[in-house]
């Protein structure tokens, strides 16, 4: 399936989640193809006709050979900082001091 076709059939609600997937650094393409089922190579198809062109550009060389956006050779394994005051069982409530 061209990329075109691809156009047409996704809504432009999914086109820009898409975008904005690929843009954030710590969105895997794997995600990408979870979510909407396009592989790495259709979604670079896809931000070349959706990005102008210096956008492009700018968004390639960020995204070329960047460890985060491959699942397999990311360290990052959803570890960020939680706080001491954090509880999960009360879902983000800092407790009554």
């Amino acid at each position: 399936m061209k990329v075109n076709q691809l156009v047409v059939v996704l809504p432009e609600i999914d086109l820009d989640r898409i975008v904005e997937m690929a843009w954030e650094d710590r969105t895997p393409f794997e995600a990408i193809q979870v979510q909407f089922g396009l592989p790495e190579q259709k979604v670079i198809e896809l931000m070349r006709t959706q990005l102008k062109p210096a956008s492009w550009r700018r968004w390639r060389t960020r995204v070329q050979g960047r460890a985060t956006k491959h699942a397999a050779l990311s360290v990052v394994n959803d570890a960020r900082f939680k706080s001491n005051q954090q509880r999960s069982i009360t879902h983000n409530k800092l407790a009554k001091r």
